[in-house]
């Protein structure tokens, strides 16, 4: 019997129990996840926090388990309210003339979802398949991890007003920015064709009109299993490599070839941050500390934000999705948005 044939035989109570239950269970094991790996790690293995090794393989169980619930939750709930609208009709709303506002909306969406650039892939490849115009979707990807309570409350905290209110408009400028050019380029075409399929009971179907609530409960199961099987490898990649640079500081690399004197400090700056992976949060004290060595602050925003936006392990885990020439496009459109505001700051802040 499939699944859409006993949700259709349940009565709506049991319905709506089951439901709930799901769910309940969802976030006890997303909030159980931390404390898990510290206790199995750090107690019982007494692996210590502070090491290489200690934090590295902390990383790499805690972000899987994270970031396979954010994708069954993110992706379950996405197909199930694609299911209700037609990817020609989220287009309409979304594409075409108010394009502009879709990204700032987008990109505002990111401010206020605080992910790491990894954990907000799930929610790029719900929005995507859901028929989000890929622009605006960008825009969404870039903003999300780049700009948010954490990092804000945190600037505030060390640098002030000023460099916090810049920090906040140039990720802002650049999400909406990145994600409007890319948009205009029109690349739909370098995402894999398997993100814009709409399935149910393993054939594709071309319209989602009269599907009952069994039906689209199913959808949701066959999408999660669906994309888990097909990324599955990139993501452990993806953070097995996060997992193995996670915690190395460059400092002594910083302080000798992306001084004050060098101009092509900032694009030192960015080449660096991209293979490392971490969130605001995580980067933030190796950015005081290079502060406190006279490093200036534009060089150092610059490589915040490539850490935190442009991350390798991202773009192991984006590659499953979208074609490398996509890949490519996103990375350079966004970072020479990253690398301008790197020399801009250094030329406005002292």
């Amino acid at each position: 019997m499939s699944l859409a044939a006993v949700y259709r035989a349940s009565t709506p109570t049991r319905r709506w129990v089951g439901s709930a239950g799901v769910v309940v269970v969802w976030f006890a094991l997303y909030e159980v996840n931390l404390p898990l790996w510290d206790w199995i790690l750090y107690d019982v293995l007494t692996l210590s926090p502070t090491s290489q090794l200690g934090s590295g393989v902390h990383f790499f169980f805690y972000d899987s388990v994270k970031i396979v619930l954010l994708l069954v939750g993110v992706i379950f709930v996405v197909t199930v309210l694609r299911s209700f609208m037609s990817v020609e009709r989220t287009r309409a709303l979304l594409g075409g003339k108010r394009e502009g506002v879709g990204n700032v909306l987008a990109a505002g969406l990111g401010v206020i979802t605080p992910f790491c650039s990894c954990s907000a892939v799930p929610a790029f490849i719900g929005f995507v398949a859901a028929g989000v115009p890929l622009g605006v979707t960008m825009s969404f990807l870039i903003a999300s991890p780049l700009v948010n309570e954490v990092a804000i409350a945190l600037l505030f905290g060390l640098f002030g007003l000023g460099p916090t209110l810049l920090y906040v408009g140039a990720g802002l400028v650049i999400a909406v920015l990145a994600g409007f050019t890319l948009g205009k380029l029109k690349l739909e075409r370098w995402v894999e064709p398997f993100v814009f399929e709409t399935r149910l009971g393993g054939q594709v179907i071309d319209s989602t009109a009269g599907l009952d609530p069994g039906d689209r409960v199913q959808m949701g199961v066959e999408e999660v299993g669906s994309i888990l099987r097909k990324i599955w490898p990139y993501l452990l990649v993806g953070i097995g490599l996060g997992a193995a640079i996670h915690g190395w500081a460059p400092e002594d690399f910083f302080t000798r070839y992306a001084g004050e004197s060098n101009p092509f400090a900032v694009l030192i700056a960015v080449l660096v941050g991209i293979p490392l992976y971490s969130n605001a949060a995580g980067i933030l004290p190796l950015v005081d500390a290079l502060h406190d060595k006279g490093l200036p602050m534009g060089t150092l925003l610059a490589f915040m934000m490539a850490v935190v936006a442009l991350s390798v392990p991202e773009m192991i885990l984006l590659r499953r999705v979208l074609k490398p020439r996509l890949i490519a496009t996103f990375i350079a459109v966004t970072g020479s948005g990253i690398i301008a505001v790197g020399y801009l700051f250094n030329a406005v802040l002292p």
